[in-house]
């Protein structure tokens, strides 16, 4: 009982040490460039009205348009508020503590911007399974809850399937979202899924790699703790820089190294002006 409530305290610290630098760094560096970066850029309906000379036909609403007799057009708006989707994998090489403290904070910084800025937050964490889906919705409650799911999760599986979560993701999530995907890229196969989800949702990677496993020989074979349960992992470093090359190949795509400073990294991804 003493043990357990050690860990939930534990916890409950960590909780609340991510949250004040995920706050600081929403509050003080990511708020404006994260507006002006990604500010909603889709349309929706607002009102019909009657059909002008130089209006777009493809806007005619043709049922109302029969029912009145008359032709009549939809108006839309730009749609301000976005919904903000967090895939996060959490397969074995991305669960040993420097990753997975990097991507806690990643993540409960994008989350807390995204509150910040009035829109809707979810995450969808997977390893070659979907682990854990979390709905979208506002408030700081729920963007705590994400990072308490993050931290306390156990996945089932150990390996990785990105293309099996962008499917997954394409087929439950209609609406059209901005998709952080944030993860090692030690997989391949994927960007066929990818291209195809890219056409409704803007989607940004994020690679977390670290430098020290990326210089070892290619096949050599190390051994990682899990962050939280303390099982070793035994993981082979990948094939000739795969991840390298997927990342590299994708606009918009955030290369975040253990140890060196992600603030600096992001902030220039948000410099460069909207996802689009």
């Amino acid at each position: 009982m003493d043990n357990k409530l050690e860990s939930k305290k534990e916890l409950l610290k960590k909780i609340k040490n991510i949250e004040i630098k995920a706050t600081i760094l929403s509050d003080n560096i990511f708020a404006g460039q994260y507006q002006s970066c990604l500010k909603g850029n889709g349309m929706e309906f607002s009102d019909i009205r009657r059909y002008a000379p130089g209006d777009d036909v493809k806007k005619i609403d043709w049922k109302v348009t029969a029912k009145q007799r008359k032709a009549y057009v939809k108006e839309f708006v730009e749609e301000r508020e976005l919904s903000v989707f967090l895939l996060v994998d959490i397969s074995a090489s991305n669960r040993f503590k420097e990753k997975l403290d990097l991507i806690t904070e990643l993540v409960g910084s994008l989350a807390f911007s995204a509150n910040k800025n009035g829109d809707r937050v979810g995450a969808l964490f997977f390893s070659n399974q979907i682990e854990r889906v979390i709905p979208l919705k506002k408030g700081k409650k729920h963007t705590l809850s994400i990072i308490e799911n993050l931290l306390t999760i156990n996945p089932k599986g150990d390996k990785t399937d990105i293309a099996m979560a962008l499917r997954y993701f394409g087929k439950v999530f209609k609406r059209r979202s901005v998709i952080f995907l944030i993860s090692d890229f030690l997989d391949d196969n994927y960007e066929k899924e990818l291209k195809i989800l890219s056409q409704r949702h803007e989607i940004i990677p994020v690679r977390i790699g670290d430098k020290k496993y990326e210089s070892l020989p290619i096949g050599a074979i190390f051994t990682l703790e899990d962050a939280e349960t303390g099982e070793q992992i035994v993981v082979e470093n990948y094939k000739e820089n795969s991840s390298n090359i997927n990342i590299n190949n994708i606009s918009n795509g955030i290369n975040l190294y253990v140890g060196e400073d992600y603030v600096k990294e992001i902030s220039k991804f948000f410099n460069r002006g909207r996802v689009r």
